[in-house]
């Protein structure tokens, strides 16, 4: 009797850790594990960090090996899916059969290009993986003048890791850096970490876009400003890779629509950079680490027990470094207004907002505080406004 296969299309981080937790789960058919990249899984955070600034080598930032026995077909680009005889295409001809899917095929850097934003014939260079990293090491080498066109988290971490290696850095995007991601506290926070060592900023509401076809093209901005460097870097968002699905009758918006098991259709699941995940203000990707690792545990558990599988609950956490500066977040962002400090030390900060959300500037503490206050403020909010809300009710009645 042939065993059951499970299929993941996708080796990065959630398809590492959905093959991992199909196992520890019980899960004793076949898998397949198919990846585009020749490598095994590897810790992109680190790309705009470690590797940047030549504190981690390509070696250090793999991810752990599998803790089980999977067929992997690495270097293997997934080019179709036929729903009807479930199987997946492969890009050197063959066709793997499956009885269930998951899909984890991340995302790609998304190009000014894709957004009408650039000349024809720009050629655009991005960051996404350990190929773009490691070129991009061996260029800061020359200490090139930077222009970075994206003042999102990406962007800045870049910036970061071109300004320690003494490039001298301009970012350029239509709003100030961070304000949409953080908010203005967090964002000024880290803006001024920047201007100390020496990065320059320039926005207009116009945007940017791309000039040139002969060498490093231009970033203009909507105002007519013109920003030139050596290396001219897109940091502009990430786009998910559902183009091999294009054939199929999949919920496709922006991403790969999941519900709150991160199942798709019968006997399929979606996770990770790819998944667009239920939330108040619709289905939305969210392209961190560890949004990743809870929607492959959640999405490997929905093919093994179906309904009764524990729906998801998300526990946001954000993390990033940059200037100096370490910031570890739970909670909701961007917030608004001032923090409340519960302590500080020196250049250590633990912050609450009354959104629910906790922050540490500089300070190491364990996740399931930073989240236990998080949630603590979020729940006299939530108390606050019952009360506000009952309150109000009774007063409606008596009049």
């Amino acid at each position: 009797m042939t065993r059951e296969r499970i299929v993941v299309v996708g080796a990065s981080l959630a398809g590492s850790m959905m093959v991992d937790t199909l196992r520890q789960h019980g899960y004793t058919g076949q898998l397949t594990l198919i990846g585009a990249e020749p490598r095994t899984a590897y810790n992109r955070p680190a790309l705009s960090k470690g590797i940047l600034t030549g504190s981690d080598q390509p070696d250090a930032i793999a991810l752990p090996p599998l803790s089980c026995e999977v067929d992997q077909r690495l270097g293997t680009e997934a080019t179709g899916l036929d729903l009807d005889r479930r199987e997946v295409l492969l890009a050197d001809g063959d066709r793997i059969s499956y009885d269930k899917i998951a899909i984890t095929t991340g995302a790609r850097a998304r190009r000014l290009a894709d957004l009408g934003a650039a000349d024809d014939g720009v050629v655009e260079t991005t960051f996404r993986d350990l190929d773009d990293a490691l070129s991009l090491a061996r260029l800061l080498a020359k200490r090139p003048r930077v222009v970075i066109v994206g003042a999102g988290i990406l962007g800045m971490e870049l910036a970061s890791a071109c300004a320690a290696q003494n490039a001298r850095v301009t970012v350029v995007d239509q709003q100030p850096p961070l304000r949409g991601q953080l908010g203005p506290y967090l964002a000024d926070l880290l803006t001024d970490a920047a201007a100390r060592l020496g990065v320059e900023f320039a926005h207009h509401p116009g945007g940017v876009r791309l000039r040139g076809t002969s060498g490093p093209p231009v970033a203009e901005l909507g105002d007519g400003r013109r920003f030139e460097g050596d290396l001219v870097l897109s940091a502009v968002g990430c786009t998910p890779n559902v183009e091999w699905l294009g054939s199929c009758d999949l919920p496709i918006r922006g991403g790969i629509l999941v519900d709150e098991r991160c199942r798709v259709g019968p006997r399929i699941v979606a996770a990770g950079d790819v998944a667009a995940f239920p939330s108040t203000a619709g289905h939305r990707r969210t392209p961190l680490w560890n949004s990743a690792l809870e929607q492959a545990r959640t999405a490997a558990q929905s093919l093994l027990q179906g309904d009764t599988a524990a729906p998801l609950t998300p526990s946001p956490y954000f993390w990033t470094e940059q200037f100096g500066i370490i910031l570890r977040a739970c909670g909701t962002l961007p917030v608004a207004g001032e923090p409340t400090v519960v302590e500080k030390e020196g250049d250590q900060f633990l912050l609450t907002w009354p959104e629910g959300t906790a922050a540490t500037i500089n300070k190491r503490i364990p996740i399931k505080r930073l989240r236990a206050l998080a949630a603590a403020r979020g729940e006299v909010v939530l108390e606050r406004q019952s009360l506000a809300d009952a309150s109000g009710q009774a007063h409606r009645t008596a009049g």
